[in-house]
C-alpha cells in the first residue's frame, strides 16, 4: 500500500526528494486555503508544514488517514496538539534546526537599533545626507539582558561576549553552574530590567510568559533601553511598548514577531525608533534546508519504521517497547507535572528511581516523561524527546537510579526533586499495570489519582479544617470530586489533594489561602 505525504507549505525541494527516495509519494501543494486542504487531507498519511498551514481541529477531523504532522521548524502553535493527540496523530517538529539563524537575527537587530541603520539608509537614499542626525550608541561595554536562556538564548551570549558586552539572564531553569559556563549573570526579572541596556527575548509563549514585558515591567526597565524580540509574538504588550517609545523611556525596539500575524497593522508601525521584520528569524537558506531535511527524515522513519523523533505529543519509542512503556510514561509525566506545578522555579536537580517491574524496562523514556511533565509547566515546546537535552542545556543535574530490590509495591517510579529547601520526593505506582496512582508526596504517604483539575493544600492538622474547606468551595460553587487527605503526624502538617469539577479561579485560591491553618494552596491541572 502506497504511503502518501502532503507538503502544504513552501519548503526546500530536498524534503520531497527524501520522501520519494524512501518510497513515499509526496505531493507539493503550497498555498491551499482551509477548505481546499480539508477536501484532500483525507488522502494522506502525513502532512509536512511550516508556519502558514493551520492544523485545526476541523482539519484533523477530515484527516481520516493522517498519522503524522511534521513541522519544519520549532514552533507548533499553528497545530491543535490536543486535537491531534485525541485522534492519534503524532506531531513532530525540528527544534534545533534554525537556532543559530534566529540567534544571529537577534544580534543583527541589536546592531540595527544601536546605529539606527534602517532610518539612516532611508534618509541617505533620499539624498539627504543627515550625518549629524543619526547619533548611535556602542554595544561594547553595554549590558545585554536575556529573557530566556535555552536553545537559542544560550547562543546569543557567545556573540555578545565577543563584543565585550556584559550579559545577564532570567530563566527559571538556568542553574548557577550553567550560567557560569555561558559567562552570564543569572538574575531575577526585576534586576534584569533595572540593569539591561539591551533586552532580547528567547522564550516560548505560555501563560507564564504572555506579556512578560507588560506596561508595568516596561516601566521598571532602564531609561533608554532597547528591546529585541525574535521569539514569539505576545511576549510584549505592543500598545505599552509604543507608549514607552513615544515617551522616550524606551530608546528603540526591533520586533521580528507580532501578537497577530501576518502583521498588516500594528500600533508600533510608524513609531520613531521602531524596526520591524516579517518573522525572518529562521529565514536563511541554511536553516530552511536543515529543517526541511530533518522533518522529511523524521516523518519517513515514523511512517515506514515506526520510529519517533522530536515528537511533541509522544516519547521516542520503538514499536516493541511502546505497549509496555506507555502506562509507565503516563505515570512519570504526571509525577513531573505535579512537582513542577507545586515547586515552580525552585528546581535544582532531578533523580528518577525505578524498582520492581519498572526496573526491567528502558528507563530513558520514563525519565524523559518525568522531565517533560516537570518542564512542560513553563514551556509548551518541551516534550519527552527534547526534555532531557533541554534539562542538560540548562545545567539541571538529572540522575537515573535502578533498584533490583523488591519494595512495598510490585512496581514503583520515584522522583527526587532537589530544591533550595532540600529534596522533595514524589512517587507513584500502577494498579493492574494500567492505572497510575500517586503513593508519596513530599515525604507523606498518600493514595490519589492525578487527573483533571485538583487543588494541593498544606495545612495544620486541626479539627474543623475539612468543614471550613468544604464550605469555602461550596460558596464558590466548586464541586468536590475525590478527596485525599494525609498527614505526617497528628496535629502536625497535613496535605490535601482535592479533585474538583471545573476551573479554580484566582480569587478562590486567595480565599482558601486565608482559611485558618492553611499554609499553601496550589491549583493543579493534569
Amino acid at each position: 500500500m502506497t504511503v502518501r505525504v502532503l507538503i502544504s507549505d513552501k519548503m526546500d525541494p530536498k524534503a520531497a526528494a527524501i520522501f520519494r527516495e524512501r518510497g513515499i509519494e509526496a505531493d507539493e501543494k503550497p498555498g491551499l486555503g482551509p477548505d481546499e486542504l480539508g477536501a484532500i487531507i483525507g488522502n494522506y498519511d502525513g502532512l509536512a508544514i511550516r508556519s502558514a498551514t493551520k492544523v485545526t481541529k476541523a482539519l484533523l477531523e477530515a484527516a481520516n488517514n493522517l498519522k503524522v504532522v511534521g513541522r519544519a521548524g520549532i514552533g507548533v502553535d499553528n497545530v491543535d496538539i490536543p486535537a491531534a493527540t485525541a485522534r492519534g496523530v503524532v506531531v513532530m517538529n525540528t527544534p534545533f534546526g534554525n537556532s543559530i539563524t534566529t540567534a544571529e537575527h537577534a544580534i543583527a537587530l541589536m546592531f540595527a537599533l544601536a546605529r539606527q541603520l534602517p532610518e539612516a539608509d532611508a534618509s541617505t537614499q533620499q539624498g539627504k545626507w543627515e550625518k549629524n542626525r543619526f547619533m548611535g550608541v556602542e554595544v561594547t561595554g553595554k549590558t545585554l539582558g536575556l529573557i530566556g536562556c535555552g536553545n537559542i538564548g544560550s547562543i546569543v551570549p557567545r556573540g555578545a561576549l565577543g563584543l565585550k558586552m556584559k550579559v545577564t539572564a532570567f530563566d527559571p531553569f538556568l542553574t548557577p553552574d550553567r550560567a557560569d559556563e555561558l559567562g552570564v549573570d543569572k538574575v531575577e526579572l526585576d534586576e534584569l530590567l533595572r540593569r539591561a541596556d539591551f533586552i532580547t527575548l528567547h522564550t516560548p509563549l505560555t501563560d507564564q510568559t504572555r506579556n512578560i514585558l507588560s506596561r508595568e515591567n516596561l516601566a521598571k526597565s532602564k531609561q533608554g533601553v532597547r528591546i529585541i524580540n525574535c521569539a514569539r509574538g505576545g511576549l510584549i504588550d505592543e500598545q505599552a511598548l509604543k507608549e514607552a517609545l513615544d515617551s522616550g523611556h524606551v530608546a528603540g525596539a526591533a520586533l521580528d514577531v507580532f501578537e497577530s500575524e501576518p502583521a498588516t497593522a500594528s500600533p508600533l508601525f510608524g513609531t520613531a525608533g521602531f524596526i520591524s521584520t516579517p518573522h525572518l528569524g529562521a529565514s536563511t537558506s541554511e536553516a530552511q534546508v536543515n529543517v526541511a531535511i530533518q522533518v522529511a527524515e523524521q516523518m519517513s522513519d515514523y511512517l515506514l519504521l515506526g520510529g519517533v523523533t522530536n515528537a511533541v505529543n509522544m516519547p521516542s519509542l520503538s514499536a516493541e517497547e511502546a505497549p509496555r512503556l506507555k502506562p509507565y510514561m503516563a505515570l512519570a509525566e504526571k509525577l513531573g507535572k505535579l512537582a513542577g506545578q507545586i515547586l515552580g522555579e525552585d528546581v535544582r536537580s532531578v533523580s528518577v528511581e525505578v524498582e520492581g517491574a519498572a526496573a526491567q524496562l528502558n528507563q530513558k523514556p520514563i525519565t524523559g516523561a518525568v522531565l517533560a511533565g516537570l518542564m512542560g509547566t513553563y514551556s509548551q515546546t518541551v516534550n519527552m524527546v527534547n526534555a532531557p537535552f533541554l534539562a542538560k542545556e540548562r545545567g539541571l543535574d538529572v540522575r537515573e537510579v535502578r533498584h533490583d530490590r523488591e519494595g512495598d509495591y510490585h512496581t514503583l517510579v520515584a522522583v527526587q526533586i532537589g530544591t533550595s529547601k532540600g529534596p522533595m520526593p514524589v512517587a507513584g505506582t500502577l494498579f493492574g499495570n494500567k492505572a497510575p496512582r500517586l503513593v508519596e508526596l513530599f515525604g507523606v504517604e498518600v493514595e490519589a489519582e492525578l487527573a483533571g483539575t485538583m487543588i494541593y493544600i498544606v495545612n495544620t492538622d486541626t479539627p474543623g479544617f475539612i468543614g471550613r474547606l468544604g464550605t469555602a468551595l461550596g460558596e464558590a460553587r466548586i464541586n468536590i470530586a475525590p478527596f485525599t487527605l494525609a498527614r505526617r503526624e497528628a496535629w502536625g502538617e497535613a496535605v490535601a489533594l482535592v479533585a474538583v469539577d471545573g476551573d479554580v479561579p484566582a480569587e478562590v485560591v486567595a480565599t482558601l489561602t486565608k482559611l485558618e491553618g492553611v499554609r499553601d494552596v496550589v491549583p493543579l491541572r493534569f
